[in-house]
């Protein structure tokens, strides 16, 4: 096999990420960003193939084997589209556009160039979470009744080293925001538990952060077969917390960011089993790096996919016209599937 050449969009924090893991894996890189500072910045720490202020100049003046979009999520469909229309497979970070009608697009530019698009929701590739989601498929807890993801994490400590004016996620024109970036946790929720039959919720600024994007939602979702699910992301929790309780007939299941476990219990007192992860949250990103290289040597896309980044765009477009309108949005064509 030949040494693979990958073109990085974006040379931010996640942009950087998916750099050094690729090239730990043996490709070469280049980048695409059009400050200055950024493409100075990878350089120093890359030995790049080489780097460019526009995607046309870099499409044009050299050849890749793929497309990493690490861009804010304003330019995913187009830059990603323009990488498909050169038959150049792409990995996409989440979320895969700013709307749903946006994510339906590029899902039609797939189907019509027949190239590949591995979707960069991480988490599904996180040991823990790949462990409950096979706990669940078995029924550990009995028939699931409700389930609670929280993610709590105040936005000026995910990235220090920069004026947070300057981090994409306090502009709402970028696609910052609780509501679109902490969308993993609405993907989580389709994948272990399929798509569901209504959505109402809230989407606020309400901290003090000086962010024009959301930075708190609250969500109750229903699903037909009496499941319900509530989500709660907010951008100025200290400590950081993120876990995901699910309540069933038999007992409870419990995963929690840190410690990182996950804990079962069947009984009505503090008696739980306990299963310890020591997994590094890099991992997740190789792992997604190793399943974007199968693909460029020709393996199926298998474990997110656009189709299913509709699905979550579907769930937030939801969502904000029933924190427009004051009501339960429900979903036209019942649920997908379960675990």
């Amino acid at each position: 096999m030949h040494e693979m050449h990958i073109l990085i969009i974006g040379g931010g924090s996640v942009g950087q990420r998916h750099a050094r893991n690729l090239a730990q894996q043996g490709c070469r890189v280049s980048v695409v960003d059009p400050r200055a500072d950024r493409r100075q910045g990878f350089v120093a720490e890359h030995p790049l193939a080489g780097a460019w202020g526009t995607l046309g100049e870099a499409l044009s003046g050299s050849r890749f084997d793929g497309v990493a979009v690490c861009s804010p999520t304003r330019f995913h469909v187009e830059q990603a589209s323009a990488a498909l229309r050169a038959s150049l497979p792409v990995l996409l970070e989440k979320p895969v556009s700013m709307t749903q009608a946006e994510a339906s697009h590029l899902n039609r530019v797939l189907e019509e160039s027949g190239v590949p698009v591995l979707l960069g929701y991480t988490w599904r590739w996180w040991p823990p979470l790949r462990r409950v989601r096979s706990l669940l498929g078995k029924g550990v807890v009995g028939r699931v009744r409700h389930v609670q993801f929280h993610m709590s994490a105040h936005l000026a400590d995910w990235h220090p080293w920069e004026p947070l004016g300057d981090f994409f996620m306090s502009k709402a024109e970028l696609g910052g925001g609780a509501l679109l970036d902490e969308s993993h946790w609405i993907d989580l929720m389709t994948w272990f538990f399929g798509r569901p039959s209504a959505v109402s919720g809230s989407i606020d600024r309400l901290s003090s952060l000086p962010i024009d994007s959301d930075d708190t939602v609250d969500a109750i979702v229903k699903y037909a077969r009496g499941l319900r699910v509530t989500i709660h992301l907010d951008l100025y929790g200290r400590p950081h917390e993120k876990f995901i309780r699910v309540l069933g007939d038999e007992g409870t299941l419990l995963w929690s960011a840190e410690p990182n476990r996950i804990r079962i219990g069947s009984e009505a007192g503090q008696i739980w089993q306990d299963e310890l992860f020591e997994t590094e949250r890099n991992e997740m990103f190789s792992e997604v790096a190793r399943e974007f290289l199968g693909v460029l040597q020709g393996e199926p896309v298998r474990t997110c996919t656009v189709a299913e980044g509709v699905q979550v765009m579907e769930i937030i477009d939801a969502l904000r016209v029933s924190s427009a309108e004051g009501r339960v949005v429900r979903l036209t064509d019942g649920e997908a599937g379960s675990a």
